[in-house]
Protein backbone atom coordinates (compact mmCIF):
# COMPACT_ATOMS: atom_id res chain seq x y z
CA UNK A 1 0.00 0.00 0.00
CA UNK A 2 2.95 2.35 -0.18
CA UNK A 3 2.92 5.20 2.26
CA UNK A 4 -0.08 3.80 4.07
CA UNK A 5 0.44 2.25 7.64
CA UNK A 6 -1.56 -0.75 8.48
CA UNK A 7 -4.01 -0.93 11.64
CA UNK A 8 -5.85 -4.29 12.35
CA UNK A 9 -9.32 -3.99 13.66
CA UNK A 10 -11.75 -5.89 14.89
CA UNK A 11 -15.17 -5.10 13.84
CA UNK A 12 -17.63 -4.11 16.93
CA UNK A 13 -20.20 -6.38 16.37
CA UNK A 14 -19.52 -8.17 13.16
CA UNK A 15 -16.48 -10.18 14.40
CA UNK A 16 -15.05 -9.66 10.59
CA UNK A 17 -11.24 -8.77 10.78
CA UNK A 18 -10.76 -5.37 9.22
CA UNK A 19 -7.42 -3.84 8.38
CA UNK A 20 -7.44 0.12 7.62
CA UNK A 21 -5.05 2.43 6.35
CA UNK A 22 -4.44 6.10 5.98
CA UNK A 23 -1.90 8.15 3.82
CA UNK A 24 -1.44 11.07 1.39
CA UNK A 25 -2.33 9.76 -2.22
CA UNK A 26 -3.12 11.52 -5.65
CA UNK A 27 -6.67 10.50 -6.38
CA UNK A 28 -7.18 7.43 -8.64
CA UNK A 29 -10.73 5.57 -10.21
CA UNK A 30 -12.20 3.23 -7.85
CA UNK A 31 -11.12 -0.01 -8.21
CA UNK A 32 -13.50 -3.06 -9.10
CA UNK A 33 -13.50 -6.04 -7.19
CA UNK A 34 -13.89 -9.59 -9.72
CA UNK A 35 -14.81 -11.39 -5.77
CA UNK A 36 -17.74 -8.84 -5.03
CA UNK A 37 -20.72 -8.47 -7.24
CA UNK A 38 -21.87 -5.59 -5.23
CA UNK A 39 -18.48 -3.44 -6.94
CA UNK A 40 -19.92 -4.17 -10.42
CA UNK A 41 -21.45 -1.74 -12.47
CA UNK A 42 -22.92 -1.98 -15.92
CA UNK A 43 -21.39 1.13 -17.74
CA UNK A 44 -22.23 4.84 -17.29
CA UNK A 45 -25.36 6.29 -17.35
CA UNK A 46 -25.11 8.12 -20.42
CA UNK A 47 -24.71 4.35 -22.51
CA UNK A 48 -27.35 2.82 -20.44
CA UNK A 49 -30.78 1.91 -22.41
CA UNK A 50 -33.16 0.62 -20.43
CA UNK A 51 -36.00 -1.79 -21.42
CA UNK A 52 -38.53 -0.22 -23.73
CA UNK A 53 -41.36 -0.88 -21.17
CA UNK A 54 -39.18 1.42 -18.49
CA UNK A 55 -38.62 5.19 -18.53
CA UNK A 56 -35.41 6.08 -17.38
CA UNK A 57 -33.56 9.26 -16.17
CA UNK A 58 -30.84 10.86 -14.12
CA UNK A 59 -30.63 13.13 -12.04
CA UNK A 60 -28.38 15.83 -9.90
CA UNK A 61 -29.08 16.20 -6.23
CA UNK A 62 -26.99 18.34 -3.90
CA UNK A 63 -25.60 16.99 -0.78
CA UNK A 64 -24.06 19.56 2.01
CA UNK A 65 -22.75 21.41 -1.33
CA UNK A 66 -21.61 17.76 -3.51
CA UNK A 67 -23.48 16.99 -6.66
CA UNK A 68 -24.96 13.39 -5.97
CA UNK A 69 -25.56 11.12 -9.13
CA UNK A 70 -29.14 9.48 -9.20
CA UNK A 71 -30.95 7.45 -11.80
CA UNK A 72 -34.80 7.21 -11.74
CA UNK A 73 -36.74 4.42 -13.34
CA UNK A 74 -40.54 4.11 -13.68
CA UNK A 75 -42.98 2.27 -15.58
CA UNK A 76 -43.31 3.97 -18.92
CA UNK A 77 -47.06 3.39 -19.31
CA UNK A 78 -47.32 5.41 -15.81
CA UNK A 79 -44.54 7.52 -16.26
CA UNK A 80 -44.73 11.63 -15.11
CA UNK A 81 -47.70 10.12 -12.58
CA UNK A 82 -47.27 10.25 -8.81
CA UNK A 83 -45.80 7.05 -7.81
CA UNK A 84 -45.32 5.42 -4.65
CA UNK A 85 -40.99 5.60 -4.51
CA UNK A 86 -38.30 3.39 -3.63
CA UNK A 87 -35.16 4.95 -2.64
CA UNK A 88 -31.85 2.75 -2.97
CA UNK A 89 -28.24 3.04 -2.02
CA UNK A 90 -25.90 0.68 -2.18
CA UNK A 91 -23.26 -1.14 0.03
CA UNK A 92 -19.48 -0.83 0.72
CA UNK A 93 -17.60 -0.23 -2.44
CA UNK A 94 -20.81 -0.39 -5.01
CA UNK A 95 -22.46 2.08 -6.85
CA UNK A 96 -26.18 2.67 -8.42
CA UNK A 97 -25.33 0.82 -11.31
CA UNK A 98 -24.86 -2.34 -9.81
CA UNK A 99 -28.72 -1.76 -9.18
CA UNK A 100 -30.14 -1.32 -12.47
CA UNK A 101 -31.37 -4.73 -12.82
CA UNK A 102 -33.53 -4.32 -9.66
CA UNK A 103 -34.95 -1.07 -10.26
CA UNK A 104 -36.05 -2.49 -13.13
CA UNK A 105 -37.42 -5.32 -11.30
CA UNK A 106 -39.09 -2.58 -9.22
CA UNK A 107 -40.68 -0.17 -11.68
CA UNK A 108 -42.43 -3.39 -13.29
CA UNK A 109 -44.15 -4.06 -10.39
CA UNK A 110 -45.69 -0.43 -10.41
CA UNK A 111 -42.63 1.96 -8.43
CA UNK A 112 -40.73 5.12 -9.62
CA UNK A 113 -37.29 3.90 -8.24
CA UNK A 114 -34.18 6.38 -7.36
CA UNK A 115 -30.80 4.66 -6.72
CA UNK A 116 -28.10 7.09 -6.05
CA UNK A 117 -23.90 7.36 -6.02
CA UNK A 118 -23.04 8.21 -2.30
CA UNK A 119 -20.21 11.07 -2.32
CA UNK A 120 -17.23 10.12 -3.94
CA UNK A 121 -18.70 7.15 -5.62
CA UNK A 122 -19.78 6.26 -9.17
CA UNK A 123 -20.65 9.32 -11.10
CA UNK A 124 -21.17 11.28 -7.90
CA UNK A 125 -18.96 14.55 -7.48
CA UNK A 126 -16.33 14.21 -5.15
CA UNK A 127 -15.87 15.81 -1.61
CA UNK A 128 -12.56 18.25 -2.00
CA UNK A 129 -10.30 19.53 0.86
CA UNK A 130 -8.00 22.60 0.39
CA UNK A 131 -4.56 21.80 0.28
CA UNK A 132 -3.76 25.28 1.40
CA UNK A 133 -4.56 27.35 4.19
CA UNK A 134 -7.77 30.33 2.76
CA UNK A 135 -7.15 33.73 3.31
CA UNK A 136 -7.44 34.81 6.37
CA UNK A 137 -9.37 37.55 6.14
CA UNK A 138 -11.92 36.30 3.30
CA UNK A 139 -12.78 38.46 0.53
CA UNK A 140 -15.44 40.48 -0.34
CA UNK A 141 -18.17 37.89 -0.81
CA UNK A 142 -16.01 34.98 0.78
CA UNK A 143 -15.10 33.71 -2.57
CA UNK A 144 -11.65 33.19 -3.31
CA UNK A 145 -9.34 31.15 -5.70
CA UNK A 146 -8.12 27.83 -4.23
CA UNK A 147 -6.47 24.50 -4.73
CA UNK A 148 -7.84 21.55 -3.43
CA UNK A 149 -7.46 17.79 -3.62
CA UNK A 150 -10.58 15.29 -4.60
CA UNK A 151 -11.80 12.30 -1.82
CA UNK A 152 -12.96 9.87 -3.37
CA UNK A 153 -13.56 6.00 -2.75
CA UNK A 154 -13.70 6.18 1.01
CA UNK A 155 -16.14 5.02 3.38
CA UNK A 156 -17.67 7.27 6.24
CA UNK A 157 -20.85 6.74 7.69
CA UNK A 158 -21.54 9.73 8.76
CA UNK A 159 -21.65 11.25 5.44
CA UNK A 160 -23.54 8.41 3.94
CA UNK A 161 -26.36 9.27 6.22
CA UNK A 162 -26.02 12.94 5.17
CA UNK A 163 -26.29 11.89 1.72
CA UNK A 164 -29.56 9.32 2.60
CA UNK A 165 -31.36 12.22 4.50
CA UNK A 166 -30.76 14.85 1.39
CA UNK A 167 -31.65 12.36 -1.05
CA UNK A 168 -34.80 12.26 0.88
CA UNK A 169 -35.35 16.20 0.90
CA UNK A 170 -35.12 16.13 -2.62
CA UNK A 171 -37.25 13.32 -3.27
CA UNK A 172 -39.99 14.63 -1.24
CA UNK A 173 -40.46 17.58 -3.57
CA UNK A 174 -40.44 15.79 -6.88
CA UNK A 175 -43.67 15.51 -8.70
CA UNK A 176 -43.48 12.39 -9.45
CA UNK A 177 -42.85 11.07 -6.34
CA UNK A 178 -45.84 10.83 -3.74
CA UNK A 179 -44.43 11.91 -0.55
CA UNK A 180 -46.36 9.61 1.56
CA UNK A 181 -45.32 6.64 0.44
CA UNK A 182 -41.64 6.24 0.21
CA UNK A 183 -39.60 2.79 0.87
CA UNK A 184 -35.85 2.65 1.47
CA UNK A 185 -33.78 -0.26 0.71
CA UNK A 186 -30.28 -0.87 1.28
CA UNK A 187 -27.72 -4.09 1.09
CA UNK A 188 -25.16 -4.56 2.82
CA UNK A 189 -23.52 -1.85 4.61
CA UNK A 190 -26.50 0.31 3.38
CA UNK A 191 -28.26 -2.29 5.12
CA UNK A 192 -27.31 -0.29 8.35
CA UNK A 193 -27.51 2.89 6.94
CA UNK A 194 -31.28 2.43 6.20
CA UNK A 195 -32.07 1.73 9.95
CA UNK A 196 -30.60 4.51 11.41
CA UNK A 197 -32.57 7.08 8.44
CA UNK A 198 -35.84 5.76 8.82
CA UNK A 199 -35.31 5.93 12.51
CA UNK A 200 -34.38 9.55 12.14
CA UNK A 201 -37.07 10.21 9.54
CA UNK A 202 -41.24 9.84 9.65
CA UNK A 203 -40.96 9.87 6.06
CA UNK A 204 -39.89 6.92 5.72
CA UNK A 205 -42.72 4.60 5.57
CA UNK A 206 -41.17 1.12 4.80
CA UNK A 207 -37.77 -0.35 4.61
CA UNK A 208 -35.74 -3.40 3.20
CA UNK A 209 -32.62 -4.00 4.70
CA UNK A 210 -30.86 -7.05 2.82
CA UNK A 211 -27.49 -8.85 3.77
CA UNK A 212 -26.93 -6.02 6.76
CA UNK A 213 -24.50 -4.89 8.88
CA UNK A 214 -26.01 -3.41 11.45
CA UNK A 215 -23.53 -3.60 14.42
CA UNK A 216 -24.74 -1.97 18.18
CA UNK A 217 -22.97 -0.83 21.16
CA UNK A 218 -20.71 -3.24 22.72
CA UNK A 219 -21.92 -4.53 26.31
CA UNK A 220 -20.53 -2.29 29.38
CA UNK A 221 -16.77 -2.87 29.66
CA UNK A 222 -15.95 -4.76 26.62
CA UNK A 223 -12.80 -3.84 25.22
CA UNK A 224 -12.52 -3.66 21.71
CA UNK A 225 -8.26 -4.31 21.27
CA UNK A 226 -8.30 -2.33 17.96
CA UNK A 227 -9.78 1.30 19.34
CA UNK A 228 -6.16 2.02 20.28
CA UNK A 229 -5.30 1.69 16.62
CA UNK A 230 -8.23 3.01 15.37
CA UNK A 231 -7.83 6.71 17.52
CA UNK A 232 -3.87 6.86 17.12
CA UNK A 233 -4.84 6.62 13.14
CA UNK A 234 -7.61 9.12 13.52
CA UNK A 235 -5.39 11.42 15.41
CA UNK A 236 -2.85 11.26 12.71
CA UNK A 237 -5.52 12.58 10.76
CA UNK A 238 -6.72 15.61 13.05
CA UNK A 239 -3.10 16.54 13.15
CA UNK A 240 -2.44 16.93 8.85
CA UNK A 241 0.08 14.56 9.70
CA UNK A 242 -1.88 12.06 6.67
CA UNK A 243 -4.16 12.59 4.30
CA UNK A 244 -7.67 10.58 2.90
CA UNK A 245 -6.80 7.04 1.97
CA UNK A 246 -5.99 5.90 -1.48
CA UNK A 247 -9.39 6.20 -3.36
CA UNK A 248 -10.74 2.78 -3.66
CA UNK A 249 -8.29 1.30 -1.44
CA UNK A 250 -8.39 -2.35 -1.05
CA UNK A 251 -7.46 -2.62 2.77
CA UNK A 252 -10.48 -4.10 4.34
CA UNK A 253 -10.59 -7.93 2.92
CA UNK A 254 -11.34 -8.07 -0.66
CA UNK A 255 -14.19 -4.33 0.01
CA UNK A 256 -13.30 -1.52 -1.79
CA UNK A 257 -12.60 1.80 -0.23
CA UNK A 258 -11.09 2.40 3.28
CA UNK A 259 -12.79 3.40 6.31
CA UNK A 260 -12.12 7.05 8.32
CA UNK A 261 -9.84 7.46 11.23
CA UNK A 262 -12.30 6.20 14.51
CA UNK A 263 -15.52 6.16 12.55
CA UNK A 264 -16.62 2.61 12.55
CA UNK A 265 -16.09 2.88 16.55
CA UNK A 266 -19.23 5.00 16.56
CA UNK A 267 -21.13 3.42 14.00
CA UNK A 268 -23.91 1.84 15.49
CA UNK A 269 -27.01 1.73 13.81
CA UNK A 270 -28.17 -1.06 15.81
CA UNK A 271 -28.65 1.39 18.59
CA UNK A 272 -31.38 3.08 16.55
CA UNK A 273 -33.41 0.10 15.98
CA UNK A 274 -35.79 0.63 18.61
CA UNK A 275 -36.67 4.15 17.50
CA UNK A 276 -37.66 2.55 14.03
CA UNK A 277 -41.21 2.96 13.36
CA UNK A 278 -41.34 2.25 9.52
CA UNK A 279 -42.31 -1.65 8.32
CA UNK A 280 -39.04 -3.22 8.14
CA UNK A 281 -37.82 -6.41 6.49
CA UNK A 282 -34.42 -7.71 7.69
CA UNK A 283 -33.20 -10.37 4.64
CA UNK A 284 -30.18 -12.65 5.40
CA UNK A 285 -27.86 -15.36 3.96
CA UNK A 286 -27.72 -18.36 5.55
CA UNK A 287 -24.20 -18.81 5.25
CA UNK A 288 -22.98 -15.08 5.90
CA UNK A 289 -19.36 -15.22 6.10
CA UNK A 290 -18.85 -11.14 6.79
CA UNK A 291 -19.88 -11.42 9.91
CA UNK A 292 -22.30 -12.61 12.41
CA UNK A 293 -25.81 -12.12 11.94
CA UNK A 294 -27.49 -12.79 15.26
CA UNK A 295 -26.00 -8.99 16.49
CA UNK A 296 -26.49 -7.66 13.41
CA UNK A 297 -30.04 -8.23 10.96
CA UNK A 298 -31.22 -10.48 13.53
CA UNK A 299 -31.31 -8.74 16.82
CA UNK A 300 -32.38 -5.48 14.78
CA UNK A 301 -35.68 -7.24 13.64
CA UNK A 302 -36.38 -7.53 17.07
CA UNK A 303 -35.69 -4.06 18.40
CA UNK A 304 -37.78 -2.43 15.60
CA UNK A 305 -41.24 -0.77 16.71
CA UNK A 306 -43.25 -0.73 13.19
CA UNK A 307 -44.08 -4.16 11.47
CA UNK A 308 -41.06 -6.16 11.12
CA UNK A 309 -39.93 -8.96 9.21
CA UNK A 310 -37.13 -11.75 9.04
CA UNK A 311 -36.26 -13.75 6.13
CA UNK A 312 -33.46 -16.20 5.14
CA UNK A 313 -31.99 -17.12 2.35
CA UNK A 314 -31.11 -20.72 1.96
CA UNK A 315 -27.73 -21.38 0.99
CA UNK A 316 -25.88 -18.61 -0.24
CA UNK A 317 -23.33 -16.65 1.55
CA UNK A 318 -22.86 -12.65 1.74
CA UNK A 319 -22.16 -12.11 -2.00
CA UNK A 320 -25.50 -14.67 -2.91
CA UNK A 321 -27.78 -11.79 -2.92
CA UNK A 322 -26.64 -9.97 -5.87
CA UNK A 323 -26.25 -13.59 -8.06
CA UNK A 324 -27.91 -16.58 -7.53
CA UNK A 325 -30.82 -14.90 -5.02
CA UNK A 326 -30.79 -11.64 -6.39
CA UNK A 327 -33.93 -11.71 -8.41
CA UNK A 328 -35.85 -13.79 -5.30
CA UNK A 329 -34.45 -10.88 -2.95
CA UNK A 330 -35.86 -8.16 -4.85
CA UNK A 331 -38.99 -10.13 -5.06
CA UNK A 332 -39.31 -10.29 -1.35
CA UNK A 333 -38.47 -6.44 -1.17
CA UNK A 334 -41.25 -6.15 -3.47
CA UNK A 335 -43.70 -7.93 -2.03
CA UNK A 336 -43.20 -5.91 0.99
CA UNK A 337 -43.25 -2.79 -0.15
CA UNK A 338 -46.74 -3.54 -1.89
CA UNK A 339 -48.11 -4.72 1.32
CA UNK A 340 -46.46 -1.61 3.47
CA UNK A 341 -46.72 0.85 0.64
CA UNK A 342 -49.75 0.50 -1.55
Amino acid sequence: MGAFDRLAIVALAGGLMLATAAAAQQPAAPRRNPADPATWTTGRAADYRAPADVAFRTVSILSEGVRLHGEMFAPKAKAGQKLPTIIMGHGWGGTASGFRADAVQMARAGYQVLAFDYRGWGESDSRVVLTKPQPNPLPPGRRFTAEVEAVRGYVDPSEQTQDWFNVLDWAAAEPTVDAGRIGIRGSSFSGGLVVYVAARDERVKALVSQVGSVPSSPPAGAVNPAAASMRQQAARLARGEVGYPEPGAQVVGGLIGAPIGDKLLRWTPGDDAPNVRAASLFIIAENEELFDNRPNAILASTRVKGPSKLVTLPGIKHYGVYSEKREEAVNLAIAWFDEHLK
